[in-house]
């Protein structure tokens, strides 16, 4: 299909590695993140399934009474949310053992569908890729004069990178990286955002499965997301937090629940907490790194604007942080990259780490400002040297990722300094 000002992503590589691996694809992630537009830039013909109330003759119903004319069609077909009618699974799993060809069909997913109904897991016939939203490279706000791979391969470099303004990443933090939004304004982006939310909460919430939510307490519940932003806080402390800041009350099964809700409309995305290749005698804290699909969602809900961001440069650095560890995921994952946080009962923490496929690892600190690069760097040697000293398997690469440095380069030391906006995959 002819797809006119599609703007390349990342991930177009992988789905056409993986339509030659599979008869089918499945391309997931949140509302609004461009799954629609990647999956016909790959397809030939396609079927969009769209609920539309009081219309029976919609796409919809016809998967669900005569799924083979949904299937009809140039290959690859892109099937467009396709959980709305999953009896498609087993008629597509069926036509991709009938036939044997592989990239047949590339379906889109923005929720986790409920599995009733589907006989067969799908296993060997499915390849399933998670889309987010755009990096800063795909934007076209990073230079991508750095690679993230050369840096893992411990690849000298030394460049400079030029001037970044602080207002304009903060500017890039509130506007996310929706494709849609990428021509307007932070201010603008912020108020679509917001309404991104209610719709999630006024209709996903309950289409997802059927449960009818109190909107007050999933309100209360994101909000509290929002403040606890690139942390590793538990349900019981966003509970307390709920309490202390909001003077209301959710019980924790309800928390699970709702986290669990959200999670399903990919309206989250945690980073694991990163141990088992260490093998160090320290213990490692099992908690996740609690982030949003996007940090533009934080933003929105705390109604942050630049100048607010600016002058709180705490919360400024979260999500700064939030940011860059979006556009990580993005980068590893083209090279099939597995991306952790670290934490350990010493309280010793690493923002940010990649596990390459051969099991070495490589660890980030994230920083907004030159003046924390220094304390960064040494915190990573100290950790770094700890493992070492407990026998476990020291990191192969230390790099500082930061927002205001002109400059891409090694210290004395051997750590990494690379500015966000200089950095692809």
């Amino acid at each position: 299909m002819d797809i006119k000002n599609y703007k390349k992503r990342i991930i177009d590589n992988q789905i056409e590695k993986y339509l030659q691996l599979f008869g089918a694809i499945i391309i997931e992630g949140p509302k609004y993140c461009g799954k629609t537009w990647t999956g016909r830039y790959h397809a030939k013909s396609e079927s969009l399934l769209y609920k539309k109330t009081g219309d029976s003759s919609n796409e919809v119903e016809l998967a669900k009474i005569s799924p083979e004319l949904i299937l009809e069609g140039e290959k690859p077909k892109l099937i467009d949310e396709w959980q709305e009618a999953t009896n498609l699974w087993d008629e597509i799993r069926y036509d991709v053992d009938k036939t044997g060809l592989k990239g047949q069909y590339i379906l889109t997913g923005s929720s986790t569908p409920k599995r009733s109904g589907i006989s067969h897991s799908g296993a060997g016939r499915f390849g399933k890729l998670q889309l987010r939203t755009m990096s800063l490279y795909e934007s076209g706000d990073s230079s991508g004069v750095i690679s993230l791979k050369d840096i893992c391969d411990g690849k000298k470099i030394s460049k400079r990178t030029g001037e970044v303004n602080l207002k304009k990443i903060a500017s890039l933090i509130i506007r996310g990286g929706w494709p849609g939004n990428l021509s307007y304004s932070s201010d603008d982006s912020r108020k679509i955002v917001s309404e991104y939310l209610d719709i999630i909460i006024n209709d996903d919430l309950y289409r997802l499965d059927g449960v009818n939510r109190d909107k007050h307490k999933v309100k209360l519940l994101l909000k509290s997301l929002a403040r606890n932003e690139s942390t590793t806080v538990s349900n019981a402390t966003i509970r307390k937090d709920i309490k202390e800041i909001d003077n209301d009350d959710i019980d924790l099964d309800t928390i699970a629940s709702y986290l669990n809700a959200l999670d399903k409309l990919f309206l989250l995305d945690n980073d694991e907490p990163f141990a088992i290749n260490i093998r160090s005698s320290v213990r490692v804290k099992q908690s996740e790194k609690r982030h949003f699909a996007d940090p533009s969602i934080a933003c929105a809900i705390l109604n942050l604007t630049e100048e607010k961001l600016i002058n709180d440069l705490e919360t400024f650095g979260f999500m700064f942080e939030a940011m860059v560890e979006r556009d990580l995921k993005i980068y590893a994952s083209s090279f099939n990259a597995k991306c952790y946080h670290y934490q350990d009962y010493l309280n010793r923490e690493i923002d940010f780490v990649i596990e390459l496929e051969d099991g070495s690892w490589c660890a980030f600190e994230i920083k907004l400002g030159v003046n924390a690069i220094d304390k960064a760097a040494e915190n990573l040697i100290n950790i770094s040297n700890s493992i070492k000293e407990e026998k476990g398997k020291n990191p192969k690469i230390l790099c500082v990722i930061c927002a205001m440095s002109n400059l891409a380069y090694i210290r004395p030391d051997g750590v990494y300094v690379i500015p966000i906006t200089a950095l692809k995959n």
